[in-house]
């Protein structure tokens, strides 16, 4: 979280409002945030319901109460110059509902632009289904590597510029699972355009 945070952060050339679901996503805009707050562009952070953070998102969101950042349950974007998207990540499979979907209506018409991490929210990361509603994303930090959706169905129309970022998983843990990332993805830069690696 910390790497996905860290490279998330570095997309936020404008004051950001960090708006966050409740699972490992929303740990890496908890991260972002934090960075964000350091270099002194964090504009708000919201979290649809910070009481189901688990694990290393519930750390995220102890170490900026500890910097005393406010987290709030209601969306405003008034602060935003831009919206990172940290609402769902990789394991969505069915539509966004309730103050989720609220949430991301209200992102899409704010006409802000959008970070999104990983995927934009309510988009199937396999399939490249664009749920209704899915975040309109000015542009994607993928993680690791890029996600199948990005490049499929709706994937492309809804995910704007796709940049791959270095999180620091060796190619040994890839390859370990199956899958086939290769050793040099990252060798000159730690992030890179989703077509520089098709």
């Amino acid at each position: 979280m910390e790497a996905a945070g860290w490279q998330v952060a570095r997309f936020c050339d404008k004051t950001a409002v960090v708006v966050c679901g409740v699972g490992n996503n929303a740990g890496d805009g908890l991260a972002a945030a934090r960075h964000l707050r350091s270099w002194g562009k964090l504009g708000a952070v919201c979290c649809v319901d910070e009481s189901r953070l688990r694990g290393s998102a519930a750390h995220e969101l102890d170490v900026l109460r500890k910097l005393a950042v406010e987290v709030s349950s209601e969306l405003y974007l008034d602060d935003a110059g831009l919206v990172v998207d940290a609402m769902f990540g990789t394991g969505l499979w069915r539509a966004p509902e309730g103050r989720f979907a609220e949430w991301i209506r209200i992102i899409n018409e704010s006409g802000k632009p959008v970070v999104a991490i990983d995927v934009p929210s309510g988009l199937d990361a396999d399939s490249g289904v664009a749920y209704a509603p899915t975040v309109r994303a000015s542009v994607t930090v993928t993680l690791g590597l890029p996600k199948p959706g990005l490049i499929k169905a709706d994937g492309p129309r809804v995910s704007g510029d796709v940049w791959v970022a270095d999180i620091g998983v060796p190619w040994e843990a890839y390859e370990a699972i199956g899958v086939h990332a290769g050793r040099h993805l990252f060798a000159k830069r730690d992030i890179v355009r989703l077509e520089d690696t098709l």
